[in-house]
């Protein structure tokens, strides 16, 4: 078998990308009767011993496979990382009597794993949620030739081959077209560009708790001067303030009229004056 394998705990992708790299691919392949004898003796006997040769001895095709997902812009070690449990995962359900090499049966697997953390970690705001949305995104990535945006006969051809309507394939696009922004800014950005980060126009200034003290007391306030007022005021002028300004369904100058057996023009009048009286009351 070659080189002989190396304790787990020494290959775990870290901030030495590079030597991980380098002892991964020290480890040497298996023949394809190694691999059936080893897979064996997992599956019918659960032997952990095999289990840890067959994933040692796949570390290296996790790294190949990882490597093809490096322009999300995510770290390659957490990429190996994610991939290495997909690894793991396809060592745990690999069935060697089937007749397939293990590294066919963990591309599965291992691309599941990146592809999740991918999903969960590119943007803030996920661009893909549904089965179809994921399929669409990592199809559309590996579909793009260029950095500008796809033209009308690309979206078409594009939509036709992932079976979806091209309306489809235009929003997807522009969402993977986005940027996350730090919410705070970057501490490299000069004074010219800080002011463009989120917490500088994103604030809710309706909902500043000092606002909104202010606000309070100002209507309570407000309420108290114009209840004093009217208490001033006689029976009769209260009366028609209240009718006339203060209920939902506001009485006509005739229907006071009639109630208190005077003219329109009167209670007009002693509106006017009550009103005046409310005003001088407030402002004193």
């Amino acid at each position: 078998m070659g080189t002989s394998l190396q304790p787990v705990d020494m290959l775990v992708p870290g901030r030495n990308i590079e030597a991980y790299m380098q002892g991964v691919s020290s480890i040497a392949v298996l023949s394809a009767e190694e691999e059936r004898s080893i897979a064996g003796r997992l599956y019918y006997k659960n032997d952990l011993e095999a289990a840890r040769q067959l994933v040692m001895s796949h570390l290296r095709f996790v790294v190949h496979i990882a490597k093809s997902y490096t322009g999300y812009g995510l770290p390659i070690s957490d990429l190996v990382q994610e991939g290495n449990v997909g690894l793991m995962k396809a060592v745990k359900r690999f069935n060697p009597e089937v007749g397939v090499r293990l590294v066919s049966f963990a591309v599965h697997w291992i691309k599941a794993e990146i592809h999740e953390y991918i999903l969960k970690n590119w943007r803030i705001v996920k661009v893909a949620t549904t089965k179809a949305q994921r399929k669409l995104f990592f199809n559309l990535r590996s579909s793009k030739k260029r950095l500008s945006w796809f033209t009308n006969d690309e979206v078409k051809s594009v939509a036709s081959d992932l079976g979806v309507e091209p309306n489809v394939v235009r929003e997807m696009e522009g969402r993977m077209a986005g940027q996350d922004t730090a919410f705070d800014g970057y501490a490299a950005d000069d004074d010219d560009q800080a002011y463009q980060a989120p917490v500088h126009y994103l604030e809710d200034k309706s909902h500043d708790p000092a606002t909104l003290l202010e606000d309070s007391d100002w209507s309570q306030s407000s309420v108290n001067m114009l209840r004093n007022a009217l208490a001033q005021l006689d029976e009769r002028s209260q009366d028609i303030l209240q009718q006339r300004w203060l209920s939902e369904e506001k009485a006509t100058l005739h229907e006071l009229a009639n109630k208190y057996g005077v003219s329109a023009e009167r209670i007009r009048q002693l509106e006017k004056n009550a009103m005046k009286k409310v005003k001088n009351a407030i402002s004193a």
